[in-house]
């Protein structure tokens, strides 16, 4: 073997050179969730409706044919309101309590290097609204308007897989009592006659009952009220002795987007 043939041999493979792909949205999604405060932090914890409204590119019944033979879908997403915020090696998870760093790649935090997250929803159907080809899903834990960027079959034999550990969230999160003053039933009352609103109740209390205020704050007495938008309303709470009660619910201040 010559000198530069044994050179050759023992060079290390060179390093694939630097990466770059410019990603669209196939679709926005549309949920009642109008904050980043008060979303759930994993899907299929809150039962909340929504929708998956295709891009004009993609809005064709064909792109779609055959997806109502699966219950499940995997959602690839983008956190696009953090984007500009980058990201660290390092996160404080909720799950200890703010206080413990772990690496972001060990945590679904959603300040991420290419900013992409997932989720599993439930398939309710194939749709028309408002003149475009949609889904309708069940489970998410996205904010209203969230680009998603692609759609996958859940598939149950591959992707369940039951005997995984799940690391610091291996048991899901512990949920405390959701109480109502006179005025916030009544209100949510008249506000479920509107069809736009059916389930209203189980959703603020699907959201509420996980606490969603920040770690640190959940240590300590805390009579700050809170609020949290929902749909195209504001709901007002605080927390009492081991429970969150509910105080009035009006129009939201959150600026909306259409659709």
């Amino acid at each position: 073997m010559t000198q530069d043939a044994a050179q050759t041999h023992n060079e290390k493979p060179a390093l694939n050179a630097s990466f770059s792909n410019t990603i669209n949205a196939v679709a926005i999604c549309r949920t009642p969730y109008k904050q980043k405060f008060g979303i759930p932090r994993q899907p299929g914890l809150v039962n909340a409706t929504g929708y998956i409204e295709f891009e004009p590119a993609f809005n064709h019944i064909d792109a779609v044919r055959g997806i109502e033979q699966y219950s499940h879908l995997w959602l690839l997403f983008c956190f696009h309101e953090n984007l500009s915020q980058g990201w660290k090696t390092t996160v404080r998870p909720p799950r200890l309590g703010g206080n413990e760093k772990l690496g972001v790649f060990a945590t679904r935090s959603t300040f991420r290097p290419n900013g992409i997250g997932q989720s599993v929803v439930k398939l309710h159907g194939v749709v028309q609204r408002h003149g475009k080809v949609c889904l309708k899903i069940s489970g998410m834990d996205l904010l209203d308007g969230t680009p998603i960027i692609d759609i996958k079959p859940y598939i149950p034999f591959s992707d369940a897989i039951t005997d995984a550990k799940g690391g610091i969230a291996q048991d899901a999160p512990i949920l405390i009592p959701v109480n109502y003053t006179k005025l916030a039933a009544e209100k949510i009352t008249l506000y479920q006659i509107n069809e736009h609103y059916q389930g209203l109740a189980e959703l603020i209390n699907g959201v509420l009952s996980q606490d969603p205020r920040p770690a640190y704050k959940k240590a300590k007495d805390d009579p700050k009220l809170y609020q949290v938008a929902l749909y195209d309303l504001d709901i007002f709470w605080h927390v009492t002795d081991n429970a969150i009660e509910v105080l009035d619910l009006k129009p939201t201040s959150v600026a909306l987007l259409k659709g």
